[in-house]
């Protein structure tokens, strides 16, 4: 092993244990190599030949994608580099349908040979699997584009910033961090770029472009003398954006602290917040456990989105296909066909939307070569419609897929997977100031932490990072120990308010898993800050 790539290996292990969960795959590769890209002629050629050979030995339908995934780390920790990383995976993916079943191959010979040997592969397993599958797939009809593209809205691509540059930036986070009273802290830049092309026998030549990138940190700040620690973690969010998510000003404060920036994020106003607040927090008191109105920041309400919204009205958990892995969900076909499932109260209006500017989710075509798209999951309370793929839609009626289909990589199948789901915001004006002003007794919790939730996404409890405590329309000040628990049923419909459309705000994560073998994906989670009336918490730090 070259020394450049051992030190750039071992810069991907660091980031990685920055940044837990986030696939690390692939190569080596020098920084400017990650700027050249693959002719579109060349691709369409080589996914001919995948698309012929597979319909050569009998297959009725198949997909190639041809994807090549970029990665890049750049770590540091108080005043040293941790590591820095850039990673390539370049190979292909071949699904088919052959006698009503399905097979996928995949290679990194990507060479006419090397295609069409695993376009006859993705066949021949196709037809080993229809020998023991039951009912046919069903696959919803798809309409060719012919060849089009779709690239993210970038301002500045990430990849063509200097590390020098990203160096500063985080070595200047680090110094703020320890200025203002942090024992330690770590951060990290990570941007990823996925170029992916897709094409199948429908007739679609699909060439995309996906940029992301994720800007985060830990404090750490000691008492000597109590011998008690505490910590905070950014309150940025990954974002499909470029490099220009970095460029912001600080644009409204509650409790001194910067909940939302006008443009993007600054990562030295956030760290300079971090270090007081984990000073505050090693001062501040414990909580009493009772019912409280919660005052929950988009910060924090993104994970309970994702985990008592996205994840259960994923239709394949919904039809058990997915219990091996974090379950199957509650709100079974039953209750969508009754048309009148209380979910929540009038307030809550959720929509799946893959095409939202910034989002992690946001692309133009799924894996599957499908126009994305927006739709409802519950208005006005009501649970109206799940996601679905193309061999899902028929399930629920649908004449086509929702375009929910993803997959981690080129060597991975793709398969059902969650879209952006968000929180509308909503619709008369209402401040996050107002809101606080009407609340009695309540917590006021900002940015995500840990959480559990049982087998089939019902009965919950979730954490943060900063709480707040109110009292008569004020806050009082910091809280310890903090975590509510409910059931989803029961929480969404106690929402009695919703801030406006100028509150509104993107969470999300680079790590949602699923499937088995396991894959990541990434995706986003928009709210503006919300209003939950009677809600159980409890005392973390308490024995039972």
């Amino acid at each position: 092993m070259k020394r450049k790539d051992f030190l750039y290996l071992s810069g991907m292990g660091m980031g990685a244990l920055l940044l837990p969960n986030l696939p690390a795959f692939g190569n080596s590769i020098d920084p400017l190599q990650a700027l050249d890209g693959v002719d579109v002629k060349i691709k369409k050629e080589l996914a001919d030949v995948a698309l012929n050979a597979a319909r050569g030995k009998g297959a009725s339908y198949a997909d190639i994608r041809i994807g090549r995934y970029l990665n890049q780390f750049v770590a540091t920790r108080e005043k040293r580099v941790q590591g820095i990383s850039n990673t390539e995976s370049y190979g292909v993916g071949i699904r088919v349908l052959a006698n009503g079943c399905w097979g996928f191959a995949a290679t990194n010979d990507v060479t006419k040979d090397g295609i069409a040997k695993a376009a006859e592969q993705a066949v021949a397993v196709a037809k080993a699997n229809a020998k023991i599958q039951g009912d046919p797939v069903q696959l919803a009809p798809q309409k060719g584009y012919g060849e089009v593209s779709w690239k993210t809205p970038l301002e500045i691509n990430s990849f063509e910033v200097p590390v020098k540059e990203k160096v500063d930036l985080l070595m200047k986070v680090n110094d703020v961090a320890m200025q203002n009273g942090a024992n330690f802290v770590n951060s990290v830049i990570f941007s990823v770029n996925e170029q992916k092309y897709f094409a199948s026998t429908d007739g679609s030549y699909i060439d995309q472009d996906v940029h992301r990138i994720y800007p985060s940190f830990n404090v750490t700040r000691i008492d000597r003398a109590s011998g008690k620690f505490k910590t905070r973690n950014s309150l940025s969010s990954p974002s499909g954006l470029g490099y220009e998510y970095l460029n912001a000003a600080p644009e409204h404060k509650v409790a001194g602290i910067v909940t939302r920036y006008k443009g993007r994020y600054d990562m030295l106003e956030d760290v300079k917040s971090a270090a007081l607040n984990v000073t505050e927090k090693i001062k501040a008191k414990s909580v009493e456990p009772g019912k409280y109105d919660l005052i929950l920041d988009p910060s924090h309400l993104w994970l309970t989105i994702h985990e008592s919204v996205g994840h259960p009205t994923e239709l394949d958990r919904v039809l058990g296909y997915e219990a091996n892995y974090a379950g199957t969900s509650f709100l079974t076909l039953d209750k969508w066909k009754s048309k009148n499932f209380k979910f929540g109260s009038d307030q809550v209006n959720v929509v799946a939307d893959k095409t939202q500017v910034g989002s992690l989710g946001a692309v133009g075509y799924d894996d599957e070569g499908v126009k994305c798209k927006k739709w409802d999951i519950i208005k006005d309370g009501i649970l109206v419609n799940y996601q679905a793929t193309r061999d899902q839609a028929h399930i629920i009626g649908l004449d086509e897929s929702q375009g929910c289909c993803y997959a981690q990589g080129w060597d991975d199948v793709q398969f059902q997977r969650m879209p952006n789901i968000s929180l509308q915001p909503g619709k008369e004006k209402l401040s996050v100031d107002n809101m606080i002003k009407d609340v009695e007794k309540g917590v006021y919790i900002i940015g995500d932490g840990s959480f559990s939730i049982d087998q089939q996404r019902y009965n919950f409890q979730f954490g943060g990072q900063l709480f707040y405590e109110i009292k008569e329309g004020k806050i009082v000040g910091m809280l310890n120990d903090v975590s509510y628990q409910s059931n989803t049923q029961e929480f969404w419909n106690s929402v009695s308010a919703v801030c406006d459309e100028s509150d509104y705000r993107l969470g999300g994560a680079f790590n949602d898993g699923k499937g088995q073998p396991s894959q990541s994906s990434a995706v986003s989670h928009g709210s503006s800050t919300t209003r939950f009336n009677g809600v159980n918490v409890i005392n973390t730090a308490r024995k039972i």
